[in-house]
């Protein structure tokens, strides 16, 4: 008889112990658990994100055993990897968490996420097991545990919305001119001299050329004032005597001025004391004991005892009777006219022929077109002529990214900048060019710089986290921008994954139905995606006919939408996505 090698032939049984064993775990491979969250991959943000929990049944797992598990996305044309884990027997020397062969066990695949591509649309999520013992290894059967990957956030339209800086035009603006007469003490008859001075002089010419140009008269206020000396019932009268001859004068120039105003437009008041002009006076000069006699009127609100009190200060009352109660005998005359501008024809008609308009009446020209060339002209001579204005370049640029022209919008709102560097208009506009070139951090920082500018501001931050995955965020956001919109629609119905609250169906088809262009298909497409998930098997057929009637390749996009695989085979639902 041969002699056997006893060290080869211990070899071969450890060898074979070993085969054995993990051979044994792959035959039992299919009882092994996987539970997967969520369900059915979703892609939110730029990545896939999933946990895994896995349970061994008992006299599963091998006590000499190593089992490393590595989940993977596999999809036509390549493979994801998430982070393994491993797990070891009981009698493997390691730092695993350790399953019992008894009893088995369950483990957690924390939390992960691998970059999502096009192709994992039609992907599926299996593990891929690899036993180790003995320094011999073994594959185990591939597991599938999950379809994937729900992609309907690619659905969002990665827009942003700029703001055209609006007009001041006013159709009817007004003009005043006003002029002052002061009276001798105790008297209201107006002297003389003062229908001379130069203010009363303007005043009347400023009748006449409202008269001449045609203008309405729409307010003429007359006050009358007498000062705070003497008897109060002496005083009332005498203001009231100054408003009267005051508003006879007014209406002596109107009649040569050939203008009738109606009663309505005038304004008559009098006052007998007037102590809070006393006071304004005081505080402007330089008298000598002004701080007492400010003191006197603080403590006492009785006019008798404030006079009394004043004049006991003998010193300056000669000074306050030179300086300050003449300035107090008076009466205020103005008048208000109001000036009709341009018509919207005249205007359009001016513009055309580059005819001389205000910065105002230019803006407000382009206002009066819904053709975006024709608007892009009116700026852009609006530019030409007030060229320091940023409105003006501003709009130029706002056009221009409205019609697709972001390399033109960006170098007019960089000149806007240049000429208000911190306007907060301009900095949205110029993240909202930044997000358009596919830089999101630098458009973030223009929005956050933008703080203030309109509702705009809060749309383009919303689409951003939209863009992140972060919908709770820009939920809040979309609600403060007010705009009834296709993203904010669709984060409504992508933060399902957070809420788990099917109210958001609904929810979000209201905000479609809401939109004023209904002529985007992804707003049909978004229905029959909804439809889907509400088990609406004509809702997801008469909605996808819609999408695909406006643009054909949904059809074929549909066909590979996970949110429709459990209708893949339905003749109705094959019939429109293809």
């Amino acid at each position: 008889m041969k002699k056997v090698n006893v060290c080869i032939l211990a070899s071969c049984v450890l060898a074979l112990t070993a085969c054995g064993g993990m051979q044994k775990m792959a035959d039992m491979a299919k009882q092994v658990q996987y539970d997967v969250n969520p369900k059915v991959l979703e892609m939110h943000g730029d990545s896939v994100e999933m946990e895994m929990k896995v349970t061994f049944p008992p006299k599963y797992f091998i006590a000499g055993v190593t089992l490393e598990l590595t989940p993977v996305l596999k999809y036509e044309g390549g493979e994801k990897s998430f982070p393994s884990k491993t797990i070891q027997g009981e009698k493997v020397q390691a730092n695993n968490e350790v399953c019992s062969f008894a009893n088995g066990g369950t483990f957690t695949l924390n939390a992960a996420k691998v970059a999502f591509e096009e192709g994992m649309r039609n992907a599926e999520l299996f593990v891929v097991a690899k036993a180790t013992m003995k320094g011999k290894s073994l594959i185990l059967p591939d597991n599938k545990v999950a379809d994937g990957v729900m992609s309907t956030a690619l659905l969002l339209e990665k827009d942003a919305k700029t703001i055209a800086a609006a007009d001041k035009f006013q159709r009817i603006t007004t003009d005043e001119k006003g002029a002052t007469l002061f009276f001798v003490i105790n008297k209201a008859d107006i002297s003389s001299k003062e229908l001379k001075k130069d203010e009363v002089a303007a005043l009347q010419q400023f009748i006449k050329s409202a008269a001449a140009d045609g203008k309405e008269i729409k307010g003429i206020t007359i006050s009358a004032y007498a000062s705070p000396d003497g008897e109060e019932s002496l005083n009332d009268k005498l203001a009231a005597n100054r408003m009267n001859n005051s508003a006879k004068f007014f209406q002596q120039e109107l009649k040569k001025a050939k203008i009738k105003a109606a009663d309505s437009v005038y304004s008559k008041t009098s006052l007998a004391e007037d102590w809070d002009g006393f006071k304004t006076l005081m505080q402007q000069s330089d008298i000598q004991d002004k701080e007492l006699i400010l003191r006197v009127l603080s403590m006492y609100s009785d006019p008798v005892v404030r006079e009394k009190e004043i004049k006991n200060i003998s010193a300056a009352y000669e000074e306050i009777a030179d300086k300050i109660l003449p300035q107090l005998r008076r009466s205020k005359l103005s008048v208000n006219i109001a000036i009709i501008g341009h018509s919207d024809e005249e205007i359009k008609e001016l513009i055309a022929s580059d005819g001389e308009l205000t910065v105002e009446e230019m803006l407000y020209a382009a206002t009066l077109t819904e053709d975006n060339a024709e608007k892009l002209s009116i700026y852009k001579k609006a530019a030409d002529k007030y060229a320091d204005d940023w409105r003006t370049i501003n709009n130029v640029g706002h056009i221009n990214y409205l019609m697709g022209n972001i390399a033109d919008a960006k170098a007019a709102f960089e000149k806007a900048k240049g000429i208000d560097a911190s306007n907060t208009t301009v900095l949205n506009n110029l993240g909202a060019c930044a997000y358009a070139e596919g830089d999101a951090a630098a458009a973030k920082e223009y929005y956050d710089a933008a703080a203030g500018a309109g509702d705009e501001v809060s749309y383009n931050q919303a689409v951003i986290l939209t863009q992140k995955g972060d919908y709770e965020a820009a939920l809040n956001l979309y609600v403060a921008s007010k705009f009834e919109s296709f993203n904010w629609a669709l984060a409504k119905l992508l933060n399902y994954s957070n809420t788990k609250n099917a109210d958001v169906f609904d929810a979000s088809l209201g905000i479609l139905n809401k939109i004023e262009d209904q002529n985007d298909p992804k707003i049909a497409y978004l229905k029959a995606v909804i439809s889907a998930r509400k088990q609406d098997k004509d809702g997801i057929v008469n909605n996808l006919k819609v999408a695909v009637e406006k643009d054909a390749s949904l059809g074929a996009y549909a066909a590979k939408d996970i949110e429709f695989a459990q209708y893949a085979d339905d003749a109705d639902f094959k019939s429109v996505a293809k």
